[in-house]
């Protein structure tokens, strides 16, 4: 038998869900828990009651959407060489959910980086997250443990300038060199031996 406190974590749970799914449709900027509420098919009183506010709604929101990304990335076919896994990550990154999970995360890291909360908390939980999801990928294409961080840093700093200028550059000669050139310089370093 479920207990009234199990229905309403499946419920924040649902909620959070089709939040996530709003949010990568139509982004933060703006968002307000009426038209929200609404599009949800619920009013905002219930969201309240769910979350404790609209920055606790916001941080669920982020997290779930890197819950997201994380078992995206994990789900990527192996590769055989850590140059393969960057090419294969960034093509992944550049459509569907993946992509949007992405952009939602720049969204976010912007705010974030005005010191406006719970963006910048948030943001630097998910991204210790997503870096560690990045290293197991590269070490799943060959690369060292003990290098793996670092080329994920770089990976990562690297894509997310990538998809800062994406809307800009999309099917550009520039934008494939540049995918071509950061390929290259994460597999040189997880080459560089320990």
């Amino acid at each position: 038998m479920e207990t009234g406190t199990a229905r309403e974590g499946d419920r924040r749970r649902q909620l959070a869900e089709a939040a996530t799914d709003h949010v990568l449709e139509h982004g933060l900027i703006g968002l307000s828990l009426r038209p929200l509420a609404a599009a949800l098919g619920t009013s905002d009183r219930m969201l309240l009651y769910h979350f404790s506010g609209k920055d606790d709604l916001v941080a669920t929101v982020l997290h779930t959407s890197n819950e997201r990304s994380i078992g995206l990335l994990r789900t990527l076919p192996p590769t055989s060489s850590v140059r393969e896994a960057v090419v294969a990550l960034w093509e992944a990154s550049t459509q569907g959910q993946l992509e949007r999970c992405q952009r939602l995360y720049v969204e976010a890291a912007a705010l974030g980086l005005l010191g406006k909360e719970p963006y910048a908390s948030v943001v630097g939980q998910s991204n210790q997250a997503w870096l560690r999801a990045l290293a197991d990928l590269l070490v799943g294409a060959g690369c060292s443990p003990g290098l793996a961080p670092r080329a994920a840093n770089l990976l990562d700093a690297a894509m997310m300038g990538l998809q800062l200028d994406l809307p800009l550059d999309r099917g550009t000669a520039a934008l494939d060199q540049s995918v071509s050139d950061l390929a290259d310089a994460v597999a040189t370093i997880a080459a560089s031996g320990d």
